[in-house]
């Protein structure tokens, strides 16, 4: 399913006239997460990214989207087939960081441009940087850093902290500790894909912690917290969007109420761009965006963007128009640091009810006008 999934078909189920535009027809290769665990984060990528496409009526773009099964070898032989076969100019849809480090530098080596809507591992931030590679979402460490920078604020000075052990559960425990400035009570990597966590929950109730962080994204963080709420442990939960967004808060329900997390982007961002994309989103798919949601929107602008004023064949020229980011973002103001990663705020958000609903929303902002640390080893 959403093989070979061509625009005129999407414009077709959403009836929209198509209208042709831009320097010349652009073939992207999307792989992404779209069954088993983590699935809902790699659907609303699709997502997003999709209703961008439909909504710009752009007939030069046509979209193949594969399933990565949250596999680094099948993302890989994905990878190969959409280059050597179907002949890609651009590639995307990449949710997990090990997929990324398995994929991205093989493909810029080739000469693609790999656009990012999701997984930002320092490695791709720094030495490994490439011209050709864009990340339009963060750096991993990122809303991890402005987690640490809330926790400080608020006053705690001992936190227990954990996180999988992989690319970018390991960026994520190294933002948080850039920012925090306080002691550990504890520092646990559990297995990727881990569902039960009586072990390190009874780890946090003998440390001696004022506080929690955590960075466990899908269902990882839903079986997390449901198990988190249900121990009796009763201290302040810190953590990133990842596992406080609006796909996962559905399932995971009041143990999340009050929660502080921290995110570039929520649905109530105060711009004319993001009311839209939240108003149309719902609207199409039945459901309210989630950041995965908004990232893969932003995606699909951006390469439109880039369209609009050059040819995917003139590299160089599409380059410059690629780190231009001349496109409206959800986020509102977007631009790239040097590194092709983006400069941008990010927000301390709670988690709250409205009727029948668990969402987000803002109550501050952690840090402005935010990068990342890795920039001044990127040598391009």
């Amino acid at each position: 399913m959403f093989k070979h999934l061509a625009l005129a078909a999407t414009v077709a189920a959403f009836g929209t006239a198509a209208v042709a535009d831009g320097h010349g027809a652009v073939k992207v290769g999307m792989i992404t997460t779209l069954s088993g665990g983590g699935a809902g984060l790699g659907i609303d990528v699709r997502d997003g990214f999709m209703l961008a496409i439909n909504q710009s009526g752009n007939t030069n773009i046509e979209v193949i989207i594969e399933d990565d099964q949250r596999k680094p070898e099948i993302a890989v032989q994905l990878a190969d087939k959409m280059i050597q076969s179907e002949k890609v100019d651009v590639m995307t849809g990449i949710i997990w960081s090990n997929l990324a480090m398995a994929v991205v530098p093989a493909a810029t080596a080739q000469g693609k441009f790999y656009l990012s809507p999701n997984a930002g591992p320092s490695a791709l931030a720094g030495r490994g940087c490439h011209p050709n590679y864009f990340n339009v979402a963060w750096q991993n460490d990122n809303l991890h850093e402005a987690a640490g920078a809330y926790a400080n604020s608020a006053g705690y000075t001992n936190s227990f902290i954990l996180a999988p052990n992989y690319p970018a559960g390991q960026d994520a425990l190294t933002g948080y500790k850039r920012q925090y400035g306080g002691e550990l009570a504890g520092e646990v990597f559990t297995k990727l894909g881990q569902t039960d966590y009586a072990a390190e929950i009874a780890q946090i109730r003998a440390s001696g912690a004022d506080s929690v962080f955590f960075f466990l994204p899908g269902g990882m963080g839903i079986s997390f917290l449901k198990q988190y709420a249900d121990s009796g442990v009763d201290l302040p939960v810190v953590g990133p969007a990842f596992s406080f967004d609006q796909g996962i808060l559905q399932a995971v329900g009041a143990a999340a109420l009050g929660v502080v997390n921290t995110s570039q982007w929520n649905k109530d961002i105060d711009n004319a761009t993001n009311a839209a994309f939240v108003e149309s989103f719902q609207a199409e798919y039945g459901r309210l965006p989630s950041l995965y949601a908004s990232q893969g929107f932003d995606t699909a602008n951006l390469l439109l963007s880039a369209m609009a004023s050059a040819d995917v064949n003139d590299t160089d020229a599409f380059r410059a128009a690629l780190k231009a980011a001349d496109f409206a973002s959800t986020r509102g103001d977007f631009a790239f640091a040097d590194n092709h990663h983006p400069i941008q705020d990010i927000y301390v958000r709670e988690v709250i009810q409205e009727g029948d609903v668990f969402t987000n929303r803002i109550i501050g902002t952690a840090l402005t006008d935010h990068s990342d640390v890795y920039g001044a080893d990127c040598k391009m």
